[in-house]
């Protein structure tokens, strides 16, 4: 019985060798197969897992929403950049438009002016004799 036995464990331990020796030459074929570069180097050598993957997804979803904030938040910075820059623009055009107008006002207030309006609307001209000055005595009403 030992013999038998003893054969039949030689025989697993051949069948098992030979089972090695194929996977191997799998391995050795699929490698081939595969190119050499930092992504299948990374992969095939489990440093990165579905189980890390899959404890690190949350922390990866964060980072995305923080870029997405990060995103938004230039896109406004740069809407009030322009918003900035179009009412400084505005500013400077109400500006020009106030010191005309304040220049223009100052030209028609001056007495030359304002006597040729006089004259050409109402009618009123300037005298040209001086003003009398009227007395009145106390006793005289």
């Amino acid at each position: 019985m030992t013999n038998r036995l003893r054969t039949e464990i030689q025989e697993e331990e051949a069948e098992l060798a030979a089972e090695k020796a194929a996977e191997e030459s799998v391995k050795v074929k699929a490698k081939k197969d595969v190119p050499e570069n930092f992504l299948t180097q990374l992969f095939s050598k489990e440093l990165v897992s579905t189980e890390k993957a899959t404890s690190a997804l949350p922390f990866v979803l964060f980072l995305a929403a923080l870029g997405m904030v990060y995103i938004w938040n230039m896109h406004q910075a740069e809407n009030n950049i322009r918003d900035i820059d179009k009412l400084g623009k505005e500013v400077k055009e109400l500006s020009a438009l106030y010191k005309s107008a304040k220049a223009e006002l100052a030209y028609k207030s001056t007495l030359s002016q304002v006597s040729a309006q006089a004259d050409s609307l109402i009618g009123l001209k300037e005298p040209v004799e001086p003003p009398h000055k009227i007395t009145v005595k106390e006793g005289e009403q």
